[in-house]
């Protein structure tokens, strides 16, 4: 999955007065990370949690873990996301769906606090829902240094998203390919790309003449009431070579994951496109079939 962690400082920091203080952001957003994802203070974990609109799985667990040299207080945000006409992803305030315990807190130094994020919502929901649950570092009151003074003091607090999904009983994800075709991507991004999606939030621009490897551009479908995560799944590309020759490659799980990220699907209207790089060329003139084993 994409991971994207920016930092910026602001300009001329030494020059901040007493009561100045600089926070630098990072944003750990992984719309569907499989695995628990660490930075330097603060690990949350798991980074994907999928629960029922009703019963006995209506709940999830969230850990936080403070790596730091400090207590870690934090507090909890909860945003459902959908997807535009264009895809991009929309964030809207949904505490109202889910009761949260504890909803804020202090973790102790390399101390750990259970979150519990019960589904309070509409328990007959006929299509499943995706939802982020925000774990947001708090800022601190800095201490005056030896000088007296906060000027050249830096804040680093963590914001990190870990993503719930809510489905109700028997729904089921219904994935077909709509259209796939070789292309050419850049090799790699210039920097890291944050997984919007329950797959980025925002994309990496590429480095000024960036090289080129063989690709595929595919273009995905979810007919179904329940969402799909694409990066579970092992995708076949089968077509021809440039020379002419039938060609078919494998993509395992984690090289979907590292390419796209989780893959996040909608369900009912979710079409989506994915841009993998291949190991082999396709020729553009022949067609290219695609297809999804566990």
């Amino acid at each position: 999955m994409g991971l994207g962690l920016k930092q910026r400082a602001a300009p001329r920091v030494e020059r901040q007065k007493k009561k100045s203080r600089i926070g630098l952001v990072l944003a750990a957003t992984l719309f569907l990370g499989i695995t628990a994802t660490a930075v330097e203070a603060m690990r949350v974990s798991p980074m994907v949690a999928e629960i029922s609109s009703r019963g006995a799985g209506s709940s999830a667990r969230i850990e936080v873990q403070n790596l730091a040299a400090k207590a870690l207080p934090y507090e909890t945000r909860i945003t459902r996301i959908s997807f535009d006409e264009n895809g991009k992803l929309v964030e809207t305030p949904a505490d109202e769906d889910f009761l949260v315990f504890p909803p804020q807190g202090v973790v102790p130094v390399r101390g750990r606090q259970v979150i519990r994020v019960q589904w309070v919502g509409d328990p007959d929901i006929d299509v499943s829902r995706a939802y982020y649950v925000g774990i947001r570092q708090l800022p601190v009151e800095l201490e005056e240094g030896a000088s007296g003074d906060l000027a050249a003091q830096v804040q680093v607090v963590y914001h990190m998203k870990s993503l719930v999904t809510v489905a109700p009983p028997g729904a089921a994800a219904d994935v077909s390919v709509v259209s796939a075709r070789a292309i050419e991507i850049d090799a790699a991004p210039a920097a890291p790309v944050i997984d919007e999606s329950v797959g980025g939030t925002g994309e990496a621009a590429p480095a000024p003449n960036a090289a080129k490897v063989p690709g595929v551009e595919v273009r995905v479908r979810n007919a179904g009431r329940r969402y799909a995560l694409m990066s579970g799944a092992t995708w076949w590309v089968e077509g021809r070579g440039p020379d002419g020759a039938r060609t078919e490659i494998r993509l395992d799980a984690s090289t979907v994951n590292e390419a796209v990220g989780a893959g996040y699907l909608e369900p009912l209207k979710g079409d989506r496109t994915f841009y993998l790089p291949t190991s082999v060329a396709f020729s553009p003139d022949a067609p290219i079939k695609v297809r999804f084993s566990q």
